[in-house]
């Protein structure tokens, strides 16, 4: 089975004010979506690994180039991931090409990265939203990190298609002040 890819879409933004507050270095979120031909959409297929060798290298490879690039160079602090399957596809062909080592594998390492990669998937109509989580690179549990990245292919995902996606950020949230993991915020006595 050859790699079928309709379109790629990059997206980029830079967050200048938070809380109407100037960011002293500005935070850089990019994502970088691809929209795939499902050859298993409108029948059950037992055997999922024609689509997981056809995609998930190339895509993991691919997609980390153009998230990289979008950010100029700079150091990715936090990444995720994201897929849309068709109407006419399961859930199990997305979840089957972004839970595979395969394609993560080559995330990780394009981004220098050791953590856990966090994940969304559903089933949509084209044109619906993709929020991809971002967490931290190293430590999922950074709370500062815990960022999402909305992306939106207008013409994506047909029925028988995948956007398959990934996103990176060139920090945390600007300003955050929430307390560490596993610690409680401080409430004013009253």
């Amino acid at each position: 089975m050859e790699p079928r890819i309709r379109k790629i879409l990059t997206v980029t933004e830079e967050l200048l004010i938070e809380g109407g507050r100037e960011v002293p270095e500005p935070l850089r979120l990019s994502g970088a979506a691809a929209v795939i031909e499902n050859p298993l959409a409108g029948r059950y297929v037992e055997d999922l690994q024609p689509l997981l060798d056809t995609y998930c290298a190339p895509l993991g490879e691919l997609l980390a180039e153009r998230v990289l690039a979008a950010l100029n160079g700079a150091e990715v602090q936090s990444y995720g991931k994201g897929g849309i399957v068709g109407l006419d596809g399961e859930l199990e062909h997305v979840s089957g090409i972004l839970h595979n080592l395969r394609f993560g594998n080559p995330v990780r390492d394009a981004m220098d990265a050791t953590s856990l990669l966090p994940s969304t998937e559903k089933r949509a109509a084209a044109g619906a939203t993709l929020d991809v989580p971002l967490k931290h690179v190293h430590d999922h549990k950074v709370r500062s990190h815990h960022l999402t990245l909305e992306m939106r292919v207008a013409d994506a995902p047909k029925a028988d298609e995948l956007v398959i996606a990934i996103a990176g950020a060139t920090g945390g949230r600007p300003h955050a002040r929430l307390a560490a993991f596993g610690s409680e915020v401080a409430t004013p006595a009253r």
